[in-house]
């Protein structure tokens, strides 16, 4: 096995990891909203509030490891422009995911912060 087959299925593996990441995230946001819900301890919007911010992160993280997925199967592959440029476009729908779901979480844009 050469160091090309050894990448190309590590960027399979962290492919894999990024879905499981965001999977157990939402799982795990689930089960402690509805935890919270059933308790009847907090507001409603607060606890809303708290599992939107919690899957955020959880597809946050998943699609940064399916990224650097996708970054090592293409520099090891044999990059040609299709390749390129749907790595390209990927990276430009993650980084606006990332930026709105940012924003969506802290309520500010990244570039507005102190």
């Amino acid at each position: 096995m050469d160091v090309f087959s050894i990448a190309l299925i590590l960027g399979e593996v962290l492919d894999i990891f990024g879905i499981i990441v965001i999977v157990l995230g939402v799982f795990i946001s689930s089960v402690f909203f509805l935890k919270e819900f059933l308790s009847f301890h907090k507001k409603e919007q607060d606890i809303y509030k708290t599992y939107r911010t919690n899957i955020g992160r959880s597809i946050l993280i998943g699609l940064e490891i399916i990224v650097g997925g996708d970054i090592i199967r293409s520099v090891v592959g044999q990059p040609d422009f299709t390749t390129v440029g749907l790595l390209a476009l990927i990276i430009l729908i993650r980084t606006f995911l990332s930026v709105t779901f940012d924003m969506e979480l802290e309520g500010k844009w990244p570039w507005k912060r102190k």
